[in-house]
């Protein structure tokens, strides 16, 4: 039988990609290559395709830039990393308008110049299809990167900021009305969200000091907070306890309670950072990224994550390509 990528589906399939590459190297935000000074370069890749990743319903060209160059500046931030920059490769149709091109680029660099970094090369192609390839170069300190195995039983669970917000914005802009109940600032505050995500890399210099005495483990949730829990204790081998998932009022206000946890959970594209690190070193790295963190629970032997009202955590509602 010949099996399709959609048989398999992306958890499916990425074993068997990754059969091809050193173990050593793959299985968290970005590669991570050995360099002579005493640094480690990051590398991390992402691909978005049009009508896939982004729409011309929705977004602007500055945002699809902004956007692309935020998801790969967020894997460098989850790999503890600071940015040297990007190469951008593109698969262009003929028909393309020059002004579209150029507001790509314009988000791009506006988001790149925030982060003190620059676009340091690239390619371009004819497609039938827009498809846009990031690839971002980042250094970190030889054995003070975060890995997604580094949980260890007892440590606590923090997350740096909100979720579901970003879901909440991409809802308001395809339906519009159903934001009613909120006024201009609010729905400003979720389209942002969405459109204009901040990468963590103001965390970078905290995480720095905390990681030079205890190893700590870490992604982004660009896939979904619930993803990204779930990736950690598969990596590290251990379980964990979910006690809170902290809930933005507006998202409450918008959606209702419920509905605000399963987008907090699996909406994704939050570009918040999820780590497991101890106790101390969680209070102490929250005082420092702002109210919006938390600790949401900790980390237990076993395999089982469960949620405060006892259910096992699954990911039956993340996303997933294919």
């Amino acid at each position: 039988m010949n099996l399709t990528v959609k048989d398999l589906g992306e958890q499916g399939l990425l074993p068997i990609l990754q059969k091809y590459c050193p173990a050593e190297i793959i299985g968290d935000d970005g590669a991570i290559l050995c360099l002579k000074d005493g640094y480690s370069l990051v590398v991390t890749t992402d691909v978005l395709v049009n009508n896939v990743h982004f729409s011309d319903l929705t977004t602007s060209p500055e945002d699809v830039g902004w956007r692309a160059a935020a998801a790969n500046l967020s894997d460098l931030a989850a790999m503890g990393a600071e940015p040297l920059g990007i190469t951008v490769g593109l698969a262009l149709t003929p028909d393309l308008a020059i002004d579209w091109l150029e507001g790509l680029y314009r988000g791009l660099s506006s988001c790149l110049q925030v982060y003190q970094t620059a676009i340091v090369g690239g390619d371009l192609c004819r497609a039938t299809e827009i498809n846009i390839s990031i690839t971002a170069l980042g250094q970190v300190a030889k054995n003070e990167e975060i890995r997604r195995f580094n949980a260890k039983v007892g440590d606590s669970i923090v997350i740096t900021g909100y979720h579901g917000l970003s879901r909440a914005g991409l809802e308001l802009l395809f339906h519009p009305e159903t934001g009613r109940n909120l006024n201009s600032a609010q729905k400003k505050r979720l389209i942002q969200a969405h459109q204009r995500p901040r990468p963590r890399l103001d965390c970078i210099p905290h995480l720095q000091k905390i990681v030079k005495q205890f190893p700590i483990a870490g992604m982004d949730s660009s896939d979904g907070l619930a993803d990204a829990i779930m990736q950690i204790c598969r990596c590290s081998g251990v379980g964990a306890e979910i006690e809170r998932i902290p809930l933005h009022p507006t998202l409450k206000e918008y959606v209702g309670a419920k509905k605000a946890l399963e987008w907090a959970l699996y909406g994704g594209e939050d570009f918040e950072l999820v780590l497991s690190l101890p106790p101390d070193s969680a209070r102490e790295l929250l005082e420092k990224v702002g109210e919006e963190g938390a600790i949401i629970g900790q980390i237990v032997p076993g395999k089982e994550i469960k949620l405060a009202d006892g259910r096992n955590l699954s990911l039956s509602s993340g996303f997933q390509h294919f």
